[in-house]
C-alpha cells in the first residue's frame, strides 16, 4: 500500500494532481484544502497518501497535512460515505473548522457542504463526535475558530463556496472583506458573485 508519495508536481487542479516519481505519473485526489498548499507545478512535493483498493478500483487519495488524512480515513469509515464524499466534505469546510462542526455536533454547517443532506451530517456527527478528539489540534483549533470568528454565517458559507472553486483560504478571506465593504447584501448568491469578482 502507498502511504506517502514524493516527487516532482506535474500537474496540479483543485481536486487531482499528477506527481511524477521514478519516472512513473502518479493520478491522485486531493480536496480544495491541499490544493491550496501546493507549490508550483514543476517542483518538487510530497503527500500522505490513503490508497483506496477494491475490486475494479485502485485510487490515491493526498493530502498535505496528517489532520486532512485521519479526518479523511475517520469520514469514510461512516456508514455510507465513500472516498468521494469524504473528499468533497473535507473540500467544503477547512479541516480544523470540520473538526469542531463535528465536536459541537453542528448539523446546519454540516449540511451546507455540496452532497451532504440532514442524514448523512447526522450521521457524521453520532459515528465520529468521540472519535475525533484524538487528534492532537486542539492549539490550532483555538486559532483557527477565533479567526473565523471576525465573519457571519453568510460570509463563512461564501469563504467556503471560493474554496470549493479553488481560491485559497487568505484569497476568499479578502476578497469577502472587500465585498462587505461595497455591498450590503443579505442573501447568498448576490454576496457571493460581489465576491467572486473581487477574488485575486
Amino acid at each position: 500500500m502507498i502511504a506517502h508519495l514524493r516527487g516532482t508536481l506535474i500537474e496540479k487542479h483543485p481536486n487531482q494532481v499528477v506527481i511524477e516519481a521514478g519516472g512513473v505519473g502518479y493520478d491522485v485526489q486531493i480536496p480544495i484544502s491541499t490544493y491550496t498548499s501546493l507549490p508550483d507545478t514543476g517542483t518538487s512535493v510530497a503527500l500522505r497518501i490513503h490508497t483506496h483498493v477494491r475490486e475494479d478500483t485502485l485510487a490515491l487519495f493526498g493530502f498535505a497535512s496528517a489532520e486532512e488524512k485521519v479526518v479523511f480515513e475517520r469520514l469514510i469509515s461512516v456508514t455510507g460515505i465513500g472516498p468521494k464524499l469524504a473528499n468533497t466534505v473535507l473540500s467544503g469546510l477547512p479541516t480544523l473548522n470540520l473538526i469542531a462542526a463535528i465536536r459541537n455536533s453542528d448539523i446546519q454547517q454540516l449540511v451546507r457542504i455540496p452532497g451532504v443532506g440532514k442524514k448523512t451530517a447526522e450521521r457524521i456527527v453520532l459515528e465520529l463526535k468521540d472519535k475525533l478528539p484524538g487528534i492532537e489540534v486542539e492549539g490550532k483549533l483555538g486559532m483557527a475558530l477565533e479567526a473565523g470568528g471576525s465573519f457571519s454565517p453568510l460570509e463563512r458559507d461564501v469563504i467556503s463556496a471560493l474554496q470549493n472553486l479553488g481560491c485559497s483560504r487568505l484569497s476568499a478571506e479578502d476578497a469577502v472583506r472587500k465585498a462587505k465593504e461595497r455591498h450590503t447584501e443579505e442573501s447568498f448568491e448576490p454576496f457571493f458573485r460581489a465576491a467572486l469578482a473581487l477574488v485575486r
